[in-house]
């Protein structure tokens, strides 16, 4: 037997993709598949996941030109504003490639398409009991999992989770399953009590949040939520910042006691593994972390409906717009598994 199995496939072929002609506006392009080399796997998506609040500022031309290197999708074609070929959720099948991988259910941090060549050391298997809608949140947990890694919650510590959004309830999701003496999910919308109760976690409206946090996790992107973060506090205590705030730059609040109550902002962003485990742990031991993580059901709730890839352009354009009641929208390629 030999380490590849590549399956001959006569004529050329092509696939689809989403791509963001100009700010506001979408499309599906056709575009010539290359075979896949001796290290490369090919991949039949089955779905995808729509991160809202990022893929909606690249979706409205939002994205600074001064973060436009930083916030590229590890394989982002084109350049923001648009167009752009954006994503970073991608579930699918591999049908050529090593021959460990092929017929395996794969993770990848690929943008919308419904066939795509990669490096097989890009791919991540998803574990059997993993239903494949769940493990498009991979990228999401992986996010909060790197965020928990630089905030070490300590047993008995009371913590708060400001900004009920996709990285606030993944964040969520993983501290409750920790020895906490207190979690609450600061959100202002009141629906966002039915997700914390299907987290297994208390939701609390920002006025109501208990204060005296020994960390408080801080993912709503707004200035306000920042703000209600930092009271939230106990002396000492420090706010894990997680949020992106696109063009917008928001006030910090630094005066009144920040300074007396030696209190600590420290930010947290995926492109790095979590400083506290940088010398053990790699970018492909954090992942497979979160997919392991997602055999989980609780991780359910934040799938907020689906739809087909050929509505995709118009299914981005409602999000970008839409309801801020949306996590997670998963994009359905053919029959799942």
């Amino acid at each position: 037997m030999t380490d590849t199995a590549h399956a001959a496939t006569p004529g050329p072929r092509t696939s689809r993709a989403y791509w963001t002609v100009v700010p506001g506006r979408g499309e599906l392009r056709t575009a010539p598949l290359p075979a896949p080399g001796p290290d490369q796997v090919l991949v039949r998506a089955l779905c995808s996941g729509i991160s809202r609040g990022t893929e909606s500022l690249v979706h409205r031309g939002l994205v600074p030109a001064r973060v436009h290197e930083r916030m590229r999708a590890p394989f982002q074609e084109g350049a923001f504003p648009g167009p752009v070929k954006y994503g970073y959720l991608s579930v699918g099948v591999v049908e050529e490639g090593p021959e460990p991988l092929v017929g395996r259910r794969v993770f990848s941090l690929h943008p919308h398409q419904d066939r795509y060549v990669l490096p097989a050391s890009a791919v991540t298997p998803v574990p059997d009991d993993v239903p494949s809608e769940r493990a498009v949140l991979a990228g999401a947990v992986e996010t909060a999992v790197n965020a928990l890694w630089e905030a070490g919650p300590r047993f008995g510590d009371r913590v708060a989770v400001v900004g009920a959004g996709m990285i606030g309830a993944c964040t969520a999701a993983l501290l409750a399953r920790f020895p906490l003496g207190r979690l609450q999910l600061v959100d202002p919308q009141p629906s966002r009590a039915a997700l914390a109760r299907r987290l297994g976690v208390e939701h609390m409206a920002p006025e109501d949040a208990a204060g005296e946090c020994d960390v408080v996790v801080h993912a709503s992107s707004t200035a306000a939520g920042l703000a209600r973060g930092l009271e939230l506090l106990g002396d000492e205590g420090e706010l894990i910042e997680m949020s992106w705030y696109g063009d917008e730059d928001p006030a910090v609040p630094l005066g009144a006691d920040f300074h007396a109550r030696r209190l600590q902002i420290r930010a947290s962003q995926v492109g790095a593994v979590a400083a506290a485990r940088r010398a053990r742990r790699t970018t492909a031991d954090r992942l497979a972390t979160a997919l392991d993580a997602l055999r989980d059901p609780r991780f359910d709730a934040l799938l907020s409906g689906s739809s087909r890839f050929e509505q995709l352009p118009e299914t981005m354009d409602r999000l970008a717009g839409g309801s801020s009641d949306v996590l997670c929208h998963v994009v359905a390629y053919g029959p799942t598994t």
